[in-house]
């Protein structure tokens, strides 16, 4: 058989319901008002999944919220009333600036330290970008 026959073969094979939507997203937060604090059960699984350190995806989301916070156990605890809504609009800017690959898109991309720079490399195309530090 030729490459063109054994490509529309292996097409046929293919189930109809295929999904080509993102294969990665970003977890939503889950966690409660407690007082005037608010409490993030999640946020290990969270820094788990972007696979990031959960201080770094804390420091950035209080700068980005202008609000203290901090970790107690497995826990966030940030210092004021705060939308779930606007902790994960903060997540997903957060996942595109330090986890989405610049070059391809992908998630699977490892943060390093040269001088004053942080690089992002990418494990999926191999493409070596800076971030723009803001934290």
């Amino acid at each position: 058989m030729d490459y063109e026959k054994l490509l529309d073969r292996a097409k046929e094979q293919l189930p109809d319901d295929v999904d080509e939507g993102a294969r990665f997203e970003v977890p939503k937060v889950k966690g409660h008002i407690q007082g005037v604090k608010t409490v993030i059960n999640n946020w290990f699984d969270i820094a788990k999944t972007l696979d990031r350190k959960p201080e770094h995806l804390l420091k950035y989301v209080q700068k980005e919220l202008a609000t203290p916070g901090e970790i107690i156990k497995q826990s966030v605890l940030f210092g004021s009333k705060l939308p779930a809504s606007k902790i994960n609009e903060t997540i997903v800017q957060y996942a595109e600036e330090f986890v989405f690959c610049a070059s391809c898109g992908k998630p699977e991309t490892k943060l390093s330290k040269e001088g004053a720079i942080i690089m992002m490399k990418c494990q999926a195309c191999g493409a070596k970008n800076s971030v723009k530090s803001r934290i």
